[in-house]
């Protein structure tokens, strides 16, 4: 299997990808061509791990780390991927969960399978180079990935955040690590810190210095693990119920949403893909008018998708060329900021679940989806987060102090520090020295 960019015509190999985050025409790299697989070979796999190795086996044929991927994916996706039903009046529909990972967000699944990967590489082919990982964050990823490449030798990771724009809880997991992670708070939006680091991978001379590697999800080892998730739920319900899956992700920088695509385009049981995205409405005006139109951010309660330029776009106009036919397969509604709280309250009164701001767009959708999407297939809506790491949000609309994973309070109790940069390159680079 070879990658290639979406911005050029070079063929390289997976190593080279990881190791590139983008292209040097400033492309995102893809596979040569997205693997076709029988949807009844898959349904064999009662295990999640073994499931996820038999699906990412297409994607690494052929490379250095061949024979090594199911150790890593059995150590990096080893937390629990869950599935909630719930029977609500007449609507019978499920939640995944994807945030019972190490910094309980989905985020956990490609940073954790990345920093795995692109370890393996570097030890089996006896580099001695420290390597720099860059990475834009609107809240979930930094953590993740800082929580990923921790204290792991070859690598010194710069977290890039957004000041003010991201939970308390959340800017402490991107700022309580020390030792290989600097915590850069940038002042401005999301889309400047996205920016900068674009600006930084597009400079050689500072790329070949650093050794500079992207974490985000314009790196396709982070977004290829993402598939797994879609692909595992859609099995499992065609098994029980006869039916495709249908998913309504909450999204931001449309990481999560493509590698969905990924999933359907390999031929598993999925039909509708839906995004829910916050006020930052790009997309679904981009749907209305045919026009791709990215603007400022604007901040939201749903921060982690306070997102005006999302960079993996530029894989779903790559991958389906014509914007005709890609404008009729995308769908996407927008959720403000008082519709999110209204789900919030609604859904822990009526189910006594408390979900996060950004699973409460997916929620928002779906109870308003046309009657006439509610038949044929069955529907699931992807939560991202727990609601814990939102609490000066959640807990004021439902009244209840929300109890803390485990996992989350570790992390709160280490000492956290960040430096604070304007957002221009000569300020990044100051900390990269």
């Amino acid at each position: 299997m070879k990658y290639i960019s979406t911005k050029a015509n070079d063929a390289i190999t997976i190593e080279e990808a990881l190791f590139s985050g983008t292209s040097k025409g400033g492309g995102l790299y893809m596979p040569e061509s997205i693997p076709k697989i029988q949807a009844e070979d898959f349904k064999k796999f009662n295990n999640f791990q073994e499931f996820s190795y038999q699906l990412l086996s297409y994607f690494f044929v052929g490379s250095t780390i061949e024979d090594d991927l199911e150790g890593i994916v059995n150590n990096s996706l080893n937390f629990p991927v869950i599935h909630r039903d719930i029977s609500e009046d007449q609507s019978h529909y499920s939640v995944l969960e994807l945030f019972h990972g190490p910094t309980a967000a989905f985020k956990d699944f490609g940073a954790r399978f990345l920093a795995s990967l692109m370890s393996t590489i570097l030890r089996k082919t006896n580099r001695s180079d420290l390597y720099t990982i860059l990475v834009a964050t609107s809240g979930d990823t930094g953590g993740a990935v800082a929580s990923a490449f921790y204290q792991r030798p070859e690598f010194r990771v710069a977290v890039l955040f957004p000041e003010g724009r991201v939970s308390p809880r959340q800017q402490h997991q991107l700022t309580c690590w020390g030792k290989n992670i600097t915590s850069l708070a940038v002042k401005g939006e999301f889309d400047d810190c996205q920016r900068l680091v674009k600006e930084a991978f597009n400079n050689p001379e500072l790329s070949l210095k650093h050794n500079l590697c992207s974490a985000n999800s314009i790196n396709i080892g982070r977004l290829l693990p993402q598939t797994t998730y879609y692909a595992w739920s859609s099995i499992k319900y065609q098994k029980t119920t006869g039916l495709p899956s249908s998913f309504i992700i909450p999204t931001g920088n449309l990481g999560n949403a493509f590698a969905c695509f990924i999933a359907k385009e390999m031929g598993f049981p999925i039909d509708r893909i839906i995004f829910a995205t916050n006020a930052n409405k790009t997309i679904p005006d981009f749907l209305a008018t045919k026009e791709w139109s990215p603007r400022p951010t604007l901040p939201t309660l749903a921060s982690a998708m306070d997102v005006g330029n999302p960079s993996n776009m530029e894989r779903f106009f790559y991958q389906y060329q014509d914007t005709d036919k890609l404008l009729s397969v995308l769908e996407s509604f927008s959720v403000g900021d008082n519709e999110i709280k209204d789900q919030i309250r609604y859904q822990y009164e009526k189910n006594q679940v408390a979900i996060c701001p950004h699973t409460a767009t997916a929620f928002h959708t779906y109870r308003n989806l046309p009657a006439s999407y509610l038949e044929g297939s069955h529907w699931t809506l992807v939560a991202t987060a727990h609601p814990a790491k939102f609490e000066n949000i959640v807990e004021p609309i439902i009244n209840v102090e929300l109890e803390i994973p485990e996992n989350l309070k570790t992390l709160m109790a280490l000492e956290s520090s960040a430096k604070r940069i304007e957002p221009r390159l000569e300020h990044l680079t100051s900390y990269l020295s």
